[in-house]
């Protein structure tokens, strides 16, 4: 069975930072993309970044980039996003998920997904 966990989001002020990790059970992630979505209260799912499966490329929606980082650690499974320069537009609930077939998240397309977890940053 594949799970995916989502983990170390929370409440912070705008200008700072939190690092998501998206613990990953039952598959091998270096053989999958792996992408992180956001929804913000209101608001459609959006892509926020991706590694893809084969040379390990990142992608970044262009709100963020600059500011966030998506790093696949094989050894631990786990996937990290870590967001700097944080702002309130930032709030939402933050998911993982993973495609097998293909190198890119498109978001109709990816094969499984975590619960997500709610960020929170303050003005």
């Amino acid at each position: 069975e594949v799970q995916l966990v989502e983990s170390g989001g929370g409440l912070v002020q705008a200008g700072g930072s939190l690092r998501l990790t998206c613990a990953v059970s039952g598959v091998t992630v270096d053989n999958y993309a792996i992408g992180w979505f956001r929804q913000a209260p209101g608001k459609e799912r959006e892509g926020v970044s991706c590694i893809s499966r084969s040379d390990g490329s990142t992608s970044y929606a262009d709100s963020v980039k600059g500011r966030f980082t998506i790093v696949r650690d094989n050894a631990k499974n786990t996937v990290y996003l870590q967001m700097n320069s944080l702002t309130p537009e930032a709030t939402a609930d933050y998911f993982c998920a993973i495609r097998s077939d293909r190198s890119d998240c498109e978001y109709g397309y990816m094969d499984d997904w975590g619960k997500g977890g709610l960020d929170t940053v303050s003005s």
